[in-house]
């Protein structure tokens, strides 16, 4: 059985108190180092001695460095802490949106077929899209508008599970440019491992550049980690290419969302 007293998620949303010292911590790290408690406290809807008092205990604990005269900073310990439980939040969200709000909401798909409003249909994903169909599938539910083949269509009422697998991600680590960066990317095994997969992200202009060199542009740059991520809920199989010292939070990303994945260390001896 989980500890509770070790789960994040429990952790944040037992009480308000705990609450309040995680979104203290975001806003310290937010503003640091020129921390104004009285900002922070009409912001929260607490009092400023409230404030004074979460960081004091902030700072014994070591997740938050007092530098004197009301200038504080988030410690590496505090910013592993926040992380964490934050991704604990995340994770509770996607649930939420997933598992729970499709029940009431109106879900959006794509018509395999010309539908009318109130035909009963079934909703499945391929290459990470939702599409509808006249046909009994593992989720199904109620057509609330008419449509032609190819347009989007609302769906309500939708009851089952949406039958598909999630994606796998390739984490494929490439060294910073002071240890040889593209230069030292063995060019073939790079080759072998995107050959496989739709989605390809790049953390790093030495992932970037050692792509160019291997012939294929990075689908993702900007954002491509958690552009990686959603592709996978989706369904979709990736590859992010990434610099050597991006690779161990990234690793730890993927497992909080409980996504599977390979490693691949493409640094040439």
């Amino acid at each position: 059985m989980t500890d509770l007293s070790e789960d994040p998620l429990y952790i944040i949303l037992r009480s308000k108190s705990d609450a309040t010292r995680f979104q203290i911590l975001v806003e310290v790290a937010e503003n640091q180092p020129a921390v104004r408690q009285q900002e922070i406290a009409a912001k929260l809807g607490v009092t400023p001695q409230a404030v004074s008092e979460y960081i004091r205990e902030l700072v014994e604990e070591g997740k938050v460095s007092s530098q004197g005269r009301g200038r504080y900073e988030v410690s590496r310990e505090g910013i592993e802490w926040v992380l964490n439980h934050a991704e604990a939040l995340e994770t509770y969200a996607r649930h939420v949106r997933r598992d729970i709000i499709h029940q009431v909401s109106v879900w959006t798909a794509i018509a395999k077929e010309p539908l009318r409003r109130g035909d009963t249909v079934g909703v499945y994903m391929q290459d990470g899209l939702l599409y509808a169909v006249k046909e009994e599938r593992s989720a199904m539910g109620t057509v609330t508008m008419d449509a032609d083949a190819g347009q989007d269509v609302g769906v309500s009422r939708l009851n089952g599970i949406i039958d598909h697998r999630e994606g796998k991600v390739h984490v494929c680590k490439v060294p910073r440019v002071e240890r040889g960066g593209s230069r030292k990317v063995r060019e073939q095994d790079l080759l072998d491992v995107i050959a496989h997969v739709p989605v390809v992200g790049a953390v790093g202009l030495e992932a970037q550049v050692a792509l160019d060199n291997a012939g294929r542009k990075a689908d993702i740059f900007f954002g491509a980690r958690e552009a990686v991520i959603e592709a996978a809920f989706h369904g979709l199989d990736c590859a992010l290419i990434i610099v050597d010292e991006e690779f161990t939070d990234f690793l730890k990303r993927l497992e909080s969302v409980g996504l599977a994945y390979a490693v691949h260390d493409l640094t040439v001896p």
